[in-house]
């Protein structure tokens, strides 16, 4: 049957204004190889990101049930650096500058950026060991 590529086939977050969430992850999630896939204007419209033309990853029009947290898969740590400077430029806050996380895994690489409504956004990088030490969570 061979390796299984994914784990979760796709997530969405809800997000209070759709134009800004919409440039904020167009811009942020660039460096990572994100483009944007899919557009559906309804009466609750909604984006959908992916690399490879998959949709991995959605916004939709409505308030945000709570602070969410999901953390993106980089290629390197040159990958996470530049999705650190682009989701600032695009107007997200910094909530983690990148760096090594050695409480994960001696290898977790990682930064993190609050995005316009408040979900914690994520790029990391694993190098040559994805697995976490202990009961360590990511934020």
């Amino acid at each position: 049957m061979g390796e299984r590529p994914r784990v979760i086939d796709h997530i969405g977050v809800g997000v209070r204004d759709f134009e800004a969430s919409l440039d904020f992850y167009g811009r942020a999630l660039a460096p990572l190889g994100f483009e944007r896939v899919a557009i559906v204007d309804t009466d609750n419209r909604a984006a959908g990101f992916g690399v490879r033309g998959r949709d991995d990853f959605w916004i939709h029009e409505g308030r945000p049930a709570g602070r969410m947290h999901v953390a993106f898969d980089a290629e390197s740590r040159e990958a996470v650096d530049a999705f650190h400077v682009a989701a600032l430029d695009a107007g997200g806050r910094d909530n983690g500058a990148p760096g090594v996380r050695a409480q994960y895994s001696d290898s977790y690489y990682a930064a993190y950026v609050l995005d316009p409504n408040g979900n914690n956004i994520e790029a990391v990088f694993h190098g040559d060991a994805p697995s976490h030490k202990g009961n360590a969570l990511p934020r």
